[in-house]
């Protein structure tokens, strides 16, 4: 039997949303093992000058335990 846990992390880019949560995601691969999924539970943006600065995720990522 597996058990797993949650780990919540916020990551930012410049880029896009997307670009963010890959960017939390290698990030997380980097300290993590068995990583089997992420839900994204929050997205919100920085704004200068009336652009996007930056792009922000918080999610959680799902690991399995090692026994």
């Amino acid at each position: 039997m597996a058990v797993a846990s949650v780990s919540k992390i916020t990551a930012a880019s410049s880029q896009s949303f997307d670009a963010a949560v890959r960017e939390g995601l290698q990030r997380a691969s980097a300290t993590l093992r068995g990583i089997t999924g992420l839900h994204v539970i929050e997205m919100k943006a920085s704004v200068e000058n009336g652009q996007i600065a930056e792009y922000r995720v918080t999610m959680e990522v799902t690991f399995v335990l090692e026994s």
